[in-house]
């Protein structure tokens, strides 16, 4: 049998700017935040002056471009390496939000699309078009841009904003952007170039690699954290609301920030999907069933799986999302009995997660004495069959349990009529957006249809905004009029339920691009039809009431929604 051989990818054979040469890393090592960083913490495999090399680049921005954008995901963070910036700290222009603004449609305008729907697909008002000004970019000397910077929203007239908006400014050698893209929060402030400037753009990767290795760097960042954002966190967590702000401070001072698993999960588990070998992604552990609790484990942002050991596999118990916890009942039981008890199950990360581990000792010194005992976090094996378990697991390894707005059909009662993929078409410009089509568990089957996740990985590196959510209820949604159909969105969904059409206009002629005579393209997927009074067309089209609505991520698998 014949074979061939391939060297196994390494992290760093694409970098991020595949240009940056030896002297751009000497130079940057000069800087005063970079040359503060101590190289020699570093290990061979991982050395600083790589991490320069393989997770940064340099970007140039012109005067008026949007860097960042409030509510916008990314994954990386920023250096100034000349220029000044200017950050938002009250209200700007909504344009350049590059969000939908539209409220939701009143009654005549809602039954005018019965007679107004055109029978040409995706017809446009072009002159919608425009109300985001956009400007192509070119990459620093002759180099290549990376997917998604080919456009930038930019402000036209900088001296007005600064008359008309409050703005802190920024200068040289201050970094920002590192708390969003390390917790992979929303960006918290809208920031745009005063002067022409020049960035330098480090990713997520290499973030966390120099957090790692450098104890100054990271305490900076874990500074700004518990300055910024962990005793609001505490605050709105059961546990530490009654607790006045002193002892708050210390138990903040006390929590430790670990990250498990892989930050572009979603990459890896298209991939895994896409193979059609089936299987699961590797599931880093961060406390294991037998060992003793040290800490309280919070989980910030992503996933983790609840699970027990069962003959030479592992069980699902259950899974924690941002604000669960694990540990606590085995804490309170050491500290009341004065005997260690270990932990009932293991935790492991499901793509990425971000934790905060309280020390046991704080919690003995400053929370244990003031509550009562806490109730059970453990679910008994016994109490579910493994037959019930069942979609629980099916769930968890095809991660809807990232969805809130799941769409599923109950294979039991629909007919195949087509009445909701045809009312889901007339809502929005003839082409449904949705599939009648997708993964299957028992009766019920999870349509191709946008789940408007917890963990939103298409909004990151959507260069206008366009993609985002709707301040009211959390919808994912796309503005059309931002839209430039980069396919960035597309590219991102782990589930494949974003698709990109070619568009006409009102007269039903098929819209080009002049320079390249390509179609123009928009992103379209289910927007839960939040613009229409009565909600999602295709539910209340349904003669047979077939299709439902559930939430994975809020326990529709645990109350039985789906029996």
């Amino acid at each position: 049998m014949s074979i061939a051989h391939l060297t196994r990818p390494q992290r760093w054979d694409s970098p991020f700017d595949p240009e940056m040469g030896e002297s751009d890393v000497a130079s940057l090592m000069e800087r005063p935040p970079l040359a503060a960083i101590n190289a020699e913490a570093f290990p061979d495999h991982t050395p600083l002056a790589g991490i320069l090399q393989n997770d940064t680049r340099i970007v140039d921005y012109k005067a008026g471009d949007i860097v960042v954008r409030e509510g916008d995901y990314g994954n990386s963070a920023f250096l100034v390496l000349g220029g000044k910036l200017r950050v938002f700290v009250a209200d700007y222009p909504d344009a350049l939000s590059g969000r939908e603004t539209m409220g939701k449609k009143g009654f005549f305008a809602t039954i005018s699309q019965i007679w107004h729907n055109s029978t040409i697909p995706e017809v446009r008002d072009t002159e919608k078009y425009g109300s985001q000004t956009l400007r192509s970019t070119v990459s620093r000397g002759a180099r290549s841009r990376k997917r998604g910077d080919s456009k930038r929203v930019f402000v036209q007239d900088i001296p007005a904003i600064l008359d008309e908006c409050r703005t802190a400014e920024m200068g040289e050698d201050e970094i920002f952007g590192e708390l969003a893209a390390l917790g992979r929060i929303p960006r918290t402030a809208t920031i745009f170039a005063e002067t022409d400037t020049t960035l330098l753009e480090i990713r997520w990767q290499g973030l966390r690699e120099i957090r790692r290795f450098d104890d100054g760097f990271r305490r900076t960042i874990d500074g700004r954290y518990r300055q910024n954002a962990l005793r609001v966190h505490l605050r709105e967590t059961e546990l530490f609301s009654k607790l006045d702000e002193e002892v708050l401070g210390k138990v903040a001072d006390a929590t430790l920030f670990e990250t498990y698993g892989t930050f572009d999960w979603h990459v890896s588990f298209q991939r895994l999907r896409s193979s059609g070998t089936g299987g699961v992604e590797h599931e880093p552990a961060i406390a294991r069933q037998g060992e003793y609790a040290d800490g309280l484990l919070m989980i910030r942002a992503g996933f983790a799986r609840v699970s027990i050991e069962y003959g030479s596999a592992q069980r699902t118990l259950t899974y924690l999302s941002a604000g669960g916890t694990f540990g606590l009942e085995e804490l309170y039981a050491t500290w009341k009995s004065g005997k260690s008890v270990s932990h009932g199950a293991s935790l492991t990360a499901l793509g990425y997660v971000d934790v905060l581990r309280v020390p046991a000792q704080v919690l003995e010194e400053y929370v244990f004495p003031e509550i009562d005992q806490p109730a059970a976090e453990s679910v008994a094996v016994g109490s579910r069959t493994l037959a019930e378990d069942a979609l629980l697991e099916w769930a968890v390894e095809e991660r809807f349990i990232n969805a809130t707005k799941s769409m599923l059909i109950d294979l039991t009662r629909c007919v195949r009529c087509d009445d909701c993929v045809r009312a889901c078409a007339s809502t929005h410009g003839g082409n449904p957006r949705f599939i009648r089509h997708g993964k299957i568990f028992g009766h019920w089957m999870v349509a191709n249809a946008c789940m408007h996740c917890t963990d939103p990985v298409c909004m990151i590196d959507c260069p206008t905004g366009a993609i985002h959510r709707s301040e009211i209820g959390g919808t994912v949604i796309i503005n059309d009029e931002t839209c430039i159909g980069c396919i960035t969105c597309a590219s991102s969904c782990p589930y494949n339920n974003i698709r990109m059409v070619e568009i006409r206009n009102r007269a039903g002629v098929a819209l080009v691009d002049p320079d390249s005579s390509r179609p123009i393209l928009k992103a379209t997927k289910c927007d839960l039809c939040y613009t229409n009074p009565g909600g999602p067309a295709c539910l209340h089209a349904c003669p047979h009431e077939a299709l439902r609505r559930v939430d994975f991520h809020r326990g529709a698998l645990a109350e039985g929604d789906l029996s």
